[in-house]
């Protein structure tokens, strides 16, 4: 049985203030405790997170990381040993703002995969396609080569100790939102390019919705029977808001 898991991506959102409330806020929501939780803040802002969570089951992720694991001469970059001694215990890899506006690739994206489970962080690897492929019939192609990068690096093995979020990039703080049917439609076939190569790691994964992801639809996306939870963007940002989407993971 797969634990639900409920991400709340901040993106570039906060300030020393603004943070402060926000946990605080969080602390007094009623999280189920079948959920794992974990929040993704700018990396300014890590130190405090953690420290604000200090005795909770809510976890903590760094955005990104450099392709290297270790520290050295990478201007601008965090290494994802620096995320662990931070406190962080997972990464976001792959998100599409990532790849669409940064222009990381498949095989970038593979290697900070790869980077991160060398440390000892779980990656939250990211695929998803665009607006055009989807009309044009691509979802599957595109998200299966996205998969198949990082399994071609790491191996399949590596996915059961990493979770797998499913954002369709045309659904991302665009307000709209792939129907319950549409997103498991998705979440099935990554289920079975895995089983095709491992039926354990297949059932073990955790993959996740992500895609403007709101308290009114989580129940039925999460309802779906291959979506394991969510990651949330700009909802994660209001705790009442958060907290009934961890709830309805919950249920």
């Amino acid at each position: 049985m797969r634990r639900a898991m409920v991400a709340g991506n901040w993106k570039m959102h906060g300030t020393r203030a603004s943070v402060c409330d926000l946990v605080s806020a969080l602390l007094t929501q009623d999280l189920p405790e079948s959920v794992d939780v974990a929040l993704f803040p700018t990396s300014l802002f890590i130190a405090q997170v953690v420290q604000g969570l200090v005795g909770t089951s809510v976890g903590v992720g760094g955005q990104d990381c450099a392709i290297q694991p270790q520290q050295g001469a990478l201007t601008g970059e965090i290494a994802a040993a620096q995320l662990v001694d931070a406190g962080c215990s997972l990464v976001l890899v792959g998100h599409s703002e990532r790849r669409i506006l940064l222009g990381e690739s498949d095989r970038v994206v593979a290697q900070k995969f790869a980077a991160a489970q060398s440390v000892g962080l779980v990656p939250v690897l990211c695929v998803g396609e665009t607006l055009k492929q989807r009309d044009a019939g691509e979802t599957m192609q595109v998200v299966a080569r996205q998969l198949d990068e990082v399994i071609r690096v790491s191996g399949i093995q590596a996915i059961a100790k990493a979770v797998v979020a499913y954002e369709p990039v045309w659904a991302i703080g665009t307000g709209l939102t792939a129907s319950p049917l549409q997103a498991q439609e998705v979440h099935e076939a990554i289920r079975k390019q895995l089983s095709d190569k491992d039926v354990g790691v297949a059932m073990a994964t955790r993959i996740l919705y992500g895609g403007s992801v709101k308290a009114v639809n989580a129940a039925d996306l999460f309802g779906m029977p291959d979506i394991d939870g969510g990651l949330i963007g700009g909802a994660s940002l209001n705790a009442d808001e958060f907290g009934a989407i961890c709830r309805a993971a919950g249920i």
